[in-house]
């Protein structure tokens, strides 16, 4: 399926549709929060939908991410996130 999201785009489309919140993304790719809010609102607006369980539909129909995909170790690190069970 073909999307015109950016590659920055598609990678915080990427880590929202894993469960990451805009601060942890902030984290792993060491952008600003706002900037986030930016490519994620960029990328709803492009893809026709309103909230994040769309977009993590979306997400999927596009290939952006697997059912079965997990974050990277170095993403798990970079995001401080203790163990919860998710990812």
């Amino acid at each position: 399926m073909s999307h015109d999201l950016t590659p920055r785009e598609v990678e915080i489309v990427r880590l929202i549709s894993l469960g990451c919140t805009v601060k942890e993304i902030s984290k792993i790719v060491g952008l600003a929060v706002s900037t986030i809010d930016t490519h994620r609102g960029n990328a709803m607006e492009k893809l026709g939908v309103g909230n994040m369980a769309l977009l993590t539909r979306m997400a999927i129909k596009h290939r952006i991410c697997k059912l079965n995909e997990k974050l990277t170790p170095a993403e798990k690190r970079k995001r401080g996130r203790k163990r919860d069970g998710w990812n």
